[in-house]
C-alpha cells in the first residue's frame, strides 16, 4: 500500500515547527490509541496509531526531514526509520515517552501516568477577572476490583523472569555507525515487570477502567489565547507506585462584539457625530469594567484615538492592568432634516472663506501638481 504524505498524516503544513509537530502527534495519538477505541474500529485505529508514530519521528528529525523533503519516502531507505508495523504499542510509547509525560498507555514503567489535554473557552470579562472553570472529562483510572494490579481478587500477579521485574531490557540495535544497545520494554511483560495469571474479571487483566472525572480549574486573570493550564496529578495513572499525569488545559478565548486585544491592552471602536467632533462633548464607551465616560475634544479628527488608563487586561506576570485604547470614528448622517441641511449650507458657505489649516495644505499640494509653474 502506498504510504501517504507525512504531513498530511499528522494534519500540519510543510513549513510547521517541531513543536507544532509535536503537540499534531501528542493529539492524533491519544485519539486514535486502542484503548481509547471501541469495536471494530480497533483495527482501523491501530493502523492509524503506528502511521502516526512513523511520520512523527522522520518530521521530528531535522535530518530524517530534510531528506524526506528533498527526496520523498525513498529518500527514507537506509536511514533508520523503524518499522513500526510489527511493534507494540508499549514500544512506540517509550520511544516518544518524552511527549506522553514519561506515561505509558500500553504499559512501561515510568516515572508517571500519562497527561491529558482538555480545552476551556473563555470570554474576555472571564480573562479580565480569572475564572473556575467546571470540567468533567473521563480518562483511565485504576480499576477498583483490582486496585490495578490486573489480578483477580486473591491471587497476586508473578514477577517476570525475562526482565527481572524491571520492565525494561537492553536490545542492540544496528545503525550507520554500528550496533548500540537501547533499552526498550519487556517483550514478555510489556513493560509491567509482572505476569498476570488470573485476570480481574472486571478490567480484563489491565488494571485499568474508564472513569468520569469532574473538578473545578483556577484560570488565572489575564491568560492568552492558547496559553496552558496545567493542573498536576489530574491525568492517567502511571505504574503501580508511581505519580499520575498531569492534566493540561488549553486556553481559547472568544471574540468580543466591541473589544479587541492587543496583549494586555483594549481597543474599541467609538462613533461620534459631526458636530460632536468639531465642538467637543462627553460620550459612554464600553469597557470591562462598565461603562466609562470620556470626553471628546474639540476639533477631534476621525481615527484620533483617546487612552483610558488601566482598563486593559491584567498581566498574568505582575497583575499590572493594560489600558483602552478609543478610536473615535466621525459618523456623517445619510439623511438630513431641513433645518440640519439650511444650517450645514451657511456653515459651507463659511467655510469657502475660512479654510482650515489641514484643508489648505492640501489645496497648496493640488496646486503644486497641476497648477502650472510661472
Amino acid at each position: 500500500m502506498e504510504k501517504r504524505d507525512y504531513y498530511e498524516v499528522l494534519g500540519v503544513s510543510r513549513e510547521a515547527s517541531v513543536d507544532e509537530i509535536k503537540r499534531a502527534y501528542r493529539k492524533g495519538a491519544l485519539k486514535h490509541h486502542p484503548d481509547n477505541v471501541k469495536g471494530d474500529d480497533k483495527a482501523a485505529a491501530e493502523r492509524k496509531f503506528k502511521e502516526l508514530a512513523e511520520a512523527y519521528e522522520v518530521l521530528s528529525d531535522p535530518a530524517k526531514r530534510q531528506r524526506y523533503d528533498h527526496y520523498g519516502h525513498e529518500g527514507l531507505r537506509g536511514a533508520g526509520v523503524h518499522d513500526f508495523s510489527n511493534m507494540g504499542f508499549g514500544d512506540i510509547f517509550s520511544m516518544f515517552e518524552d511527549i506522553f509525560g514519561g506515561g505509558s498507555m500500553g504499559g512501561g514503567m515510568s516515572d508517571h501516568g500519562l497527561d491529558l489535554e482538555t480545552e476551556v473557552e473563555l470570554t474576555l470579562e472571564q480573562v479580565a477577572g480569572g475564572h473556575d472553570e467546571a470540567l468533567e472529562f473521563e480518562r483511565m483510572d485504576y480499576c477498583e476490583t483490582c486496585g490495578g494490579s490486573g489480578a483477580k481478587p486473591g491471587t497476586r500477579p508473578d514477577k517476570c523472569s525475562t526482565c527481572g521485574g524491571y520492565g525494561r531490557v537492553q536490545q542492540q540495535v544496528p545503525g550507520f555507525f554500528g550496533v548500540s544497545v537501547r533499552v526498550m520494554p519487556c517483550p514478555t511483560c510489556k513493560g509491567k515487570g509482572r505476569i498476570v495469571r488470573e485476570r480481574c474479571p472486571v478490567c480484563i487483566g489491565s488494571g485499568r477502567q474508564k472513569k468520569k472525572r469532574a473538578l473545578t480549574v483556577h484560570i488565572p486573570a489575564g491568560v492568552q489565547e492558547g496559553q496552558v493550564v496545567r493542573v498536576r496529578g489530574e491525568g492517567e495513572p502511571g505504574a503501580t507506585g508511581t505519580t499520575r499525569g498531569d492534566l493540561h488545559v488549553y486556553i481559547r478565548i472568544k471574540p468580543h462584539p466591541l473589544l479587541t486585544r492587543r496583549g494586555d491592552d483594549l481597543v474599541c471602536q467609538a462613533p461620534i457625530s459631526f458636530s460632536q467632533a468639531a465642538l467637543g462633548g462627553k460620550i459612554q464607551v464600553p469597557t470591562l469594567w462598565g461603562m466609562e465616560e470620556i470626553e471628546v475634544p474639540a476639533g477631534t479628527q476621525s481615527g484620533d484615538v483617546l487612552r483610558l488608563k488601566g482598563l486593559g487586561l491584567p498581566s498574568t506576570r505582575t497583575g499590572r492592568k493594560g489600558d483602552q485604547y478609543v478610536q473615535l470614528n466621525i459618523e456623517v448622517p445619510r439623511k438630513l432634516s431641513k433645518r440640519q441641511r439650511e444650517l450645514l449650507e451657511q456653515y459651507a458657505e463659511i467655510e469657502e472663506v475660512e479654510v482650515t489649516p489641514q484643508r489648505k495644505s492640501f489645496i497648496d499640494k493640488l496646486k503644486e501638481c497641476f497648477v502650472p509653474q510661472k
